[in-house]
């Protein structure tokens, strides 16, 4: 199984919508609040080549993107190659 990480804040409704697609295909990721662990945000924009909006998100490493990123990869049937 790959390695996802999502950098998210707690009421980001982007951030859930994110987090329920992987829970919904029943993939394991960590999730970390950047609200909760503000000094991670520099962490975050440097990963996501500037990025500064939440969720951002990693899977094996490469940065996916945000939500909508996640959903056209569901969509155009790609994600569960890069999940496996």
């Amino acid at each position: 199984m790959a390695t996802v990480e999502l950098y998210t804040k707690a009421f980001c409704p982007f951030c859930k919508h994110a987090i329920a697609l992987l829970k919904k295909k029943g993939v394991e990721f960590s999730n970390i609040d950047i609200q909760v662990h503000p000094e991670l945000r520099d962490t975050m924009i440097a990963r996501a080549n500037g990025a500064s909006t939440v969720p951002q998100i990693f899977i094996n490493d490469q940065h996916i993107g945000g939500c909508d990123d996640l959903f056209a990869l569901e969509s155009a049937g790609k994600l569960d190659a890069l999940l496996a």
